[in-house]
Order: C-alpha cells, then sequence, then structure tokens
C-alpha cells in the first residue's frame, strides 16, 4: 500500500471526508471536491492507487474547524498592531490571543505541521454552527478553514515539503473563545428601508444598485473574494425582500459576475451558489423597499 493512500485512509477512519489533490500541490484534482469527499474505503482505493494524489481534507463534511497558523516569509512586514516582542508567527498571535482570553493555547488537539513550518490546529466544529472560512480575522498569519474550505492532509507533499502529524490526538471541541471570536454577528433585525425614488428613477436605482454589486464581485481580489460574493447578495438580497427585484434575476446577475472568479479557480459554481443563498438569506433579514 502505498504512503498516500494510506494517509488518506487514516484520515477516512478519523471520520474526515477526503479527496484528490494534484500531485505535489495545493489544488483540487476534481471538480466539486466538496460533495465529492468520501469516507468510503473502496472509492479511496480506486483512487489513490491511480495515483500519487495529495490529500485534501474537507472541513465542512468532516465538522471541521482548522487553524491555519503560518510563519511570516522573508521580508515581509508585521503589521503595527502585532509589532510586539516575541511575535513572528501565526503561532505567537493565537499564543497572545489565547492569553488576552484568559484561556490556555490550545496544543493538545490534533496539529499537523505544514510544509513551510507553520502548524495546521484541528478542532470539531459544534453542532448546527456552519462557520466559513476567515483570512486574517483573528489576526495576522492566522487563518481558519470550514465550510466551503479543505487542508492539505499529513502525508501530502507539497512543492517537494512533506506535511506530517507532530501531535496524533483527537480533534478537540472547538474552543468558546474561540468560537465566538469567529461567529459572525447576525444582520440586525430593523424595520423596512425605504428607498424614497421618483417613478422615473426608480429602475435606473435598481439597474445601478445590480451593475455596483456584481461590479463588485468580478474585480474581488484573491483572498476577498468569497467574503465580497457574499456581501453583494445581502446588499442585493435586501432588495429582493422588499419587493423590488426578483430573486432569479440576482441569482443571475451573481451568478455571471462569479463567472470569471470561478475560472481563476477562486471557487466552485456550486460554492458560489451556496455563497449567492446565504448571502440572499442574510439581506432577507433586513428588505428594503424601494418607494417611487
Amino acid at each position: 500500500m502505498n504512503a498516500l493512500l494510506t494517509a488518506a485512509l487514516a484520515a477516512s477512519e478519523r471520520g474526515w471526508h477526503v479527496f484528490p489533490l494534484q500531485p505535489n500541490g495545493k489544488h483540487p484534482a476534481v471538480k466539486d471536491w466538496e460533495n465529492r469527499a468520501t469516507t468510503n474505503a473502496g472509492r479511496i482505493q480506486r483512487c489513490w492507487s491511480a495515483g500519487p494524489y495529495g490529500v485534501g481534507i474537507a472541513c465542512g463534511p468532516s465538522g471541521l474547524v482548522v487553524v491555519d497558523l503560518d510563519k511570516a516569509k522573508p521580508g515581509q512586514v508585521t503589521p503595527e498592531a502585532w509589532r510586539q516582542p516575541g511575535i513572528t508567527s501565526g503561532a505567537d498571535v493565537l499564543a497572545s490571543l489565547a492569553d488576552k482570553a484568559g484561556q490556555p493555547y490550545p496544543c493538545t488537539t490534533h496539529t499537523v505541521r505544514t510544509g513551510r513550518a507553520g502548524e495546521h490546529l484541528y478542532f470539531t466544529a459544534p453542532v448546527g454552527t456552519e462557520l466559513r472560512n476567515t483570512q486574517g480575522r483573528l489576526g495576522w498569519l492566522v487563518d481558519t478553514r470550514a465550510h466551503g474550505g479543505y487542508v492539505v492532509g499529513a502525508g501530502s507533499l507539497v512543492d517537494g515539503r512533506l506535511y506530517t502529524t507532530v501531535h496524533n490526538a483527537q480533534a478537540l471541541d472547538l474552543p468558546r473563545w474561540l468560537l465566538a471570536a469567529l461567529t459572525p454577528a447576525p444582520p440586525p433585525q430593523q424595520q423596512e428601508l425605504p428607498v424614497q425614488l421618483h417613478a422615473g428613477r426608480q429602475s435606473g436605482y435598481l439597474a445601478a444598485a445590480i451593475r455596483a454589486e456584481t461590479e463588485r464581485v468580478t474585480t474581488a481580489v484573491e483572498g476577498q473574494r468569497n467574503h465580497v460574493l457574499y456581501t453583494a447578495a445581502v446588499a442585493l438580497g435586501q432588495l429582493v425582500a422588499g419587493g423590488a427585484l426578483s430573486e432569479a434575476d440576482v441569482r443571475a446577475a451573481l451568478t455571471d459576475a462569479a463567472a470569471s472568479q470561478i475560472a481563476a479557480g477562486a471557487y466552485t459554481l456550486l460554492e458560489a451558489d451556496k455563497t449567492i443563498s446565504s448571502g440572499l438569506r442574510g439581506g432577507a433579514k433586513r428588505p428594503r423597499k424601494v418607494a417611487a
């Protein structure tokens, strides 16, 4: 049995849903990876017997939240907020956050060292929550992977560098202080927000709103693309909830706008659809009416 097959099976035995990554790389080797990720030993045997695929772990189906702690790259400038003695890595930042929260550093959970000497801390997501990926939300060099995200599993090679398990333990429950920091505030429940317009300007206003939000989606930069798609869906979802736009039209416009980002690998069509749906639900909680 080859080492990568062994690694994929070991992850699946923990209940983690795996899928193949491109050999020696981080990118998925299959489309729709989140839905195709599996714990089925037979499927895993067939897949990893066919080639030296890396092991991707789909966090959402696996019920995981993974905290990704990076190392600063040579020449990388430390943000002013983190220019403190002893802060040189994501692990240092997380330790500082834990100290401020009056909590221990979560070092006893399952931990994987990345190919560039960073760390992935694996946690079990609370039942009933749907946390999403974050980039820098917790702090400098600290990202998280959850629903809609994946991590490179132990045993995989990326650019010739091996990912290795450094603390072989259970994925502990996500600490409450981290859950609180990662849980987005719900949109406030407020009265409808009417937008007063003369009849002749109503259609122009709506067209401009769609144009502005879709342009934000198409021009979003790496690291912000999924978030921008979500906030655009929230903004237009408010107008859908107020009866000014149809959900079908908004979905079509946002999906068209996301096409270039999908082609660039920012997210899949299915992921974009899920993000749009989530944003529309958020916008529906605060409808906006366009009154003539």
